[in-house]
């Protein structure tokens, strides 16, 4: 158990919260050689020339194709006391002196030595280049140490603006009261390290290297302020994010308006939650097979990536007072943070399939507490993986953005173009409430003229204009659909427009059309096929369509219901065609479907008139006349105000001969003489 290292030994060597650059393994002791390679790399960490916050060399570990393994036996004592007593000594030679953290660890059993070389606050350091060599200045370039001057970045490390980063430095104005020890514990609770086991405060702030000393006190340093403050804002006043979501465009009204405060991290998860609330999911029924496609408004891991970077890549400097931005429009979420990406990242490197150069990051610390947090990953991997979360949602591809004096970033994530849609739908059908028809209208037009392979604007507008008896207009949104529209969505807006072409008694253009969806359509879109099929009078068709729709039928009322209408349709045809066989069979199959809808979640009135369906249905099989009339019964207690259900009822039992004593006073109540 170790009270030295602010980091989970076994999360160390797992490598989940720490990129493998920042970590190398030996798997032995030989001061002779592997004493030499280590100085180096020791002082590549403490040069940090990336801005990473130095990194980590574990001892003795089994290093089976770069990763840490367990098959070693570790190292023994006396090695252990070898190697560190080395290292100090060595250490101390190093130009100018540098004294690394050394941790004797046990994991799984066997003991390792863990060095921990944080960024230096006394860089750039040299070291020799062997027993024998001339001192170098090393860095880390990857996975390897190699020499700054060999590699031509020797003049940018001695820069003085580049050995310490601002989230390094001490903060001003600011003392040891101003962290709040409980959320320093908290945090060592959450990344898994032992260092919440001390009882010094002080002690612990300082192995954390969020405080330092400064005449003969500890004080804070930035990215304590940032991360273990109660409000970072009263030091840095960009620290904070807020998020507006805008009514309209630009020029609109603005609907909602949220800053988060506290602590960085917080901020970020309390934001990130606000931002999910938002976002809205929406299942699609594959026309392929019985999967069900899965969208969301913005995908969360776009959303977090984007402004996790814009959070940890900003200035906090009193430069930069603006807070991180989230902007909401009805099409897109801006994330924009101040000033722009560091010289060295063109517009060019923010292409999609573009490699983002490896340049020194802005705050080292920041980055680094967030990683062992898990709300971030690994450097330069933040716009690969938005790119992917948003062409795995069907999103358009984001864009990244600055301006030429680089004040700036912005990251640009469309919404799913159903979603705009959604919104354009909810606008229309407000405007509508409003009595505003017309503005209505132009609200959905709009829309879909910037979008229109659009299935659901496209139908709604094809409904618009089917209420306006203008089938030709309805023809023409269809045609324009076609050549912009996803597959799935085909069956679904033909429906459409079958159904407004037959509102609009165009029935000849209406049947061509339903020609056109194909009888492998299933789901909602058979289902809604078939009912207008039967809708044209052409049973056995609705019939096909029914049956291919699957599992998706067998919840629901009215397809069930309409199904065994075309049944019923069908079965009086072959009645009248002389194949009694054929009529028996299909008036079985409607009972079945009948009975099937009645014991379904469905309203009064499509629950009386299955029930009504189902009496005729028993009287043509010729079941016995108590069934018969119980299935009329149960569909004028339903709906007793229908006279039909009564007149009916009475000719069945003329027709069965059934004794003339008996009348009907009052739907649903019998009465005898």
């Amino acid at each position: 158990m170790s009270n030295v290292l602010p980091i989970n030994v076994q999360t160390l060597l797992e490598r989940s919260r720490i990129e493998s650059h920042r970590i190398e393994l030996r798997t032995v002791w030989d001061a002779d050689t592997v004493g030499w390679q280590i100085l180096k790399t020791i002082c590549a960490f403490a040069n940090d020339h990336y801005n990473l916050n130095g990194g980590y060399v574990v001892i003795d570990v089994d290093d089976a194709d770069g990763q840490a393994a367990s098959a070693t036996s570790g190292i023994s004592r006396q090695k252990m006391r070898e190697a560190q007593q080395w290292i100090r000594e060595h250490c101390s030679c190093l130009d100018p002196a540098y004294a690394p953290i050394l941790s004797a660890e046990v994991v799984g059993g066997r003991d390792l030595l863990v060095v921990w070389a944080p960024a230096s606050d006394l860089r750039p350091h040299r070291a020799p280049d062997g027993a024998y060599g001339s001192l170098k200045h090393w860095i880390r370039q990857g996975s390897e140490t190699v020499d700054a001057q060999q590699r031509g970045v020797l003049r940018h490390l001695i820069e003085p603006a580049a050995r310490v980063p601002w989230d390094n430095r001490r903060g001003f104005d600011a003392s040891m009261a101003d962290l709040r020890e409980g959320r320093v514990r908290e945090y060592l609770r959450d990344v898994r390290s032992d260092l919440g086991d001390i009882s010094s405060t002080a002690d612990i702030c300082r192995r954390m290297q969020i405080t330092r000393q400064v005449d003969n006190q500890e004080v804070p340093r930035n990215v304590g302020l940032l991360f273990f403050a109660e409000d970072p804002t009263a030091w840095f006043h960009g620290a904070k994010i807020e998020v507006v979501r805008f009514v309209e465009d630009q020029v609109g009204d603005v609907q909602q308006e949220r800053v988060f405060k506290g602590p960085l991290a917080d901020q970020l998860r309390d934001c990130l939650r606000h931002l999910q609330g938002l976002s809205e999911t929406h299942l699609v029924k594959d026309t392929g097979g019985p999967q069900a496609r899965r969208w969301v408004s913005y995908p969360l891991d776009a959303v977090r990536e984007s402004l996790v970077n814009a959070v940890c890549h900003r200035s906090y400097q009193p430069d930069n007072p603006d807070p991180t931005k989230v902007y909401l429009y009805p099409d897109r979420m801006e994330i924009i943070s101040y000033p722009g990406p560091a010289p060295g990242i063109d517009a060019d490197h923010l292409l999609p399939g573009a490699a983002v150069p490896r340049v020194p990051a802005r705050n080292q610390r920041v980055g680094e507490f967030l990683k062992e947090l898990g709300l971030a990953e690994g450097r330069l991997t933040g716009i690969r993986k938005v790119v992917q979360a948003l062409q795995d949602n069907g999103s358009p591809t984001p864009k990244f953005d600055f301006d030429s004096s680089r004040s700036y970033f912005r990251a640009t994530l469309p919404a799913h173009p159903e979603f705009n849609a959604i919104n354009a739908l909810r606008d229309a059908a407000h405007l509508r409430a409003l009595g505003d028809d017309l503005s209505a209208s132009r609200r959905v037009q709009s829309a879909w003229k910037a979008n229109p392979g659009s299935g659901l604007l496209t139908a709604e507008l094809i409904r618009m204009y089917g209420r306006q008896d203008r089938p030709e207009k309805s023809e023409e949104v269809f045609e324009a659909f076609k050549q912009d529209s996803s597959a799935t969505a085909i069956a679904h807006v033909t429906n459409v427009l079958v159904e407004s072409l037959f509102d609009c008694g165009a029935n000849s253009k209406a049947e061509r059309l339903l020609d056109k969806i194909p009888a492998v359509t299933i789901g909602r879109d058979a289902i809604d096929a078939g009912i207008m099929a039967r809708r044209l009078r052409d049973p056995r068709r609705a019939q096909r369509f029914f049956e291919n729709a699957g599992e998706a039928l067998q919840a629901d009322p009215r397809g069930l219901h309409e199904y065994a209408q075309a049944k019923l349709d069908s079965s009086r045809k072959g009645y009248c065609d002389g194949n009694p066989v054929v009529n028996k069979r299909l008036l079985r199959e409607a009972r079945q479907l009948l009975e099937r809808v009645i014991q379904l979640d469905a309203s009064p009135t499509r629950h009386a008139w299955a029930w009504r369906d189902l009496a005729r249905t028993r009287d043509w099989l010729a079941e016995p006349t108590r069934t018969v009339e119980e299935a009329y019964e149960r569909a004028m207690q339903l709906l007793p105000d229908e006279p039909r259900f009564k007149n009916e009822l009475e000719a069945v039992m003329a027709k069965r001969s059934y004794p003339r004593g008996r009348v009907y006073q009052k739907a649903g109540t019998r009465h005898a003489e």
